[in-house]
This record gives C-alpha cells, structure tokens and sequence, in this order.
C-alpha cells in the first residue's frame, strides 16, 4: 500500500510540473506569438478587407469605414481584365526567362573554373562575389550612367552620341536584363560551388584515372550530385528576379512609357501615383496565392524525388 501511494504522490507531482510547465512555455511564447498576428495575420486580413471596396486615401474617409463603399470583389474582375497589369506581368517574366537562365550558366561555367586550385584564385573569386555585395539601387545608378549616349558603353562600342539605350523601346530592357546579369551572376556561382565542392574528389579522381573527360566527368559525376542545388539556386533567384524594383525604377522608372514596367514597378505606381489602394491589394493578394500554389506544388514534387 505504502509503494502504492508513493507512486500516486509521484505521479502527481510530475504532472503538476508538466502542468506549471505549459502554463509558463504558453505565457513565454505569447509576446511572440502576438507579435506574428500583428505584423502577419492583421495586415493579411486589413488586405482582404480593403481588396473588395473601393476604398482610396482620397475617399474622405478612414481605411476601417471602408465596408460603406464595398463593391463586390470588383477589383479582381478589373484585374483580369487589366492590360498593363498583364503587361507587367509579362515584362517580369520576360526578365526571369532571359536573365535567371544566364545567370544559371554563366555562375555554373565560373564554378567549374573555379574547382582546382590556381594562382590568384583567392583574389579572382574576391572580385567576382563584388557585384552581389553592391546595393541594388546603386547599381541601377551605375548603369544609367553607363548606358547614357555620352557614356563609357556608347563610347567603347563606338556608337554615337545619340544612340540611345534607356529611352528606346527595344533596347530599354536589354540595359535592365543586362544589369540584372551582372549583378546576381556571382550569387549563382557561389551556390553552384558549393554545391561541386560537395563532390567527393575521390570520384572525380578515379575517372579522370580512368580516362574520363573533363566533360564526361561533369556530366556523370557531378550534375547528377547536385540536382538539388540546382534547384535550390534556381528557385532563389527566380523569386528575387520576380520582385526586382530598384534596378528599373532607378534605370528607367519603368519607361519609355511603361516598356520595362515591372510588376513591382506597377505596384509602386499604383499606390503612391495613383493611389489605387484596394487595387494594389486585390493584386498583392492575388500574385501571394498563386505563388504559393506554386511554392507548395513545387515542394510536393522535390518531395516525390526525394522520396
């Protein structure tokens, strides 16, 4: 009987202390916890709200009286039905086709150079990680003086004083793209090699023994060893790419006219230009949804590879 009580006082105790021990881990994550719902869940909601009204800074009226000019979820029809959204949203995506894939090969060509040792390496991979070091907006101020009538590109390549890059319908957003490349290439090869170092060398040795290729051996050896870097990389840059701001703002401020407009770009515009508030939130929450679709089937399938 004695054992027996002992056990049960045990017992107890250990779950007075499992209890006190919730009640003190609830009350130390609930700063935390109301932190999240401030700076997430409550802009979350006060978008959502916004998105199906009307609602603008000139209205008159406060953002939380927004309901008395509620339209219906007007704002996603006006959306799809919107050319220069559509055309911003090409004009990003013409920016990820060309330039993420350029960054892809040029980072993963540097990479491979930079797998064996050589004179001078600490100092060359010093300078090539420099242009991602530099703020965004300072680069777009770079290559507006460069790529002026009367700057160092013009110059170099012979052209004339009036050949213009930044005002040209056509050329405005090979300035940008190339910029773009210039910027995040080193960020790509950082990755892609990290990801070749991650080769064990003994592998890449006995091919080589073997009478391997350089080619044979990057092809059957190390690709396959980094899909998931590859990826990985791919995917990082694409999102940056997607939201890039400050390099067209800076450059061209989305012109002549609205040909280097990028979704960010619009968004700017529209809500510090025209002040279409509710507008600007339908799309934010629009492109949020349909990225994260996105995201989520993307992780789905690495899951099923990696399974």
């Amino acid at each position: 009987m004695t054992d027996q009580t002992n056990t049960a006082q045990r017992r107890g105790y250990w779950q007075n202390v499992a209890r006190d021990g919730n009640k003190m881990g609830f009350w130390f994550i609930l700063p935390t916890f109301l932190l999240l719902l401030f700076i997430v869940v409550f802009p979350l909601f006060m978008q959502l709200y916004l998105s199906i009204t009307w609602w603008t800074p000139l209205e008159g009226i406060p953002w939380y009286r927004a309901w008395e000019i509620f339209n219906w979820g007007e704002n996603y029809w006006f959306l799809i039905t919107d050319p220069r959204f559509w055309g911003a949203l090409w004009r990003t995506a013409l920016i990820m086709i060309v330039a993420v894939p350029a960054q892809f090969f040029l980072g993963m060509a540097l990479a491979y150079l930079f797998i064996d040792s050589f004179p001078g390496r600490k100092l060359f991979y010093s300078i090539l990680l420099t242009p991602m070091m530099i703020v965004p907006a300072v680069v777009g101020l770079m290559f507006f003086l460069l790529f002026q009538g009367t700057g160092p590109v013009n110059a170099h390549l012979g052209l004339p004083a009036d050949f213009s890059w930044l005002t040209d319908v056509n050329r405005a957003m090979i300035s940008v793209i190339i910029a773009d490349i210039w910027q995040w290439t080193p960020l790509m090869f950082l990755i892609l090699l990290a990801g070749m170092l991650g080769v064990p060398s003994d592998q890449l040795l006995a091919a080589r023994l073997l009478g391997g290729s350089n080619w044979q051996n990057f092809v059957k050896i190390i690709l396959p060893r980094m899909k998931t870097v590859i990826i990985i990389a791919l995917v990082l840059r694409a999102v940056e790419c997607f939201k890039i701001f400050d390099l067209v703002f800076i450059m061209t401020k989305g012109g002549p006219g609205v040909q280097t407009e990028t979704i960010s770009v619009f968004l700017y515009k529209q809500t510090f230009g025209e002040l279409e508030w509710s507008y600007v939130a339908a799309i934010g929450l629009t492109i949020l949804f349909v990225l994260s679709v996105i995201a989520a089937k993307g992780l789905a399938y690495m899951a099923r590879k990696q399974g």
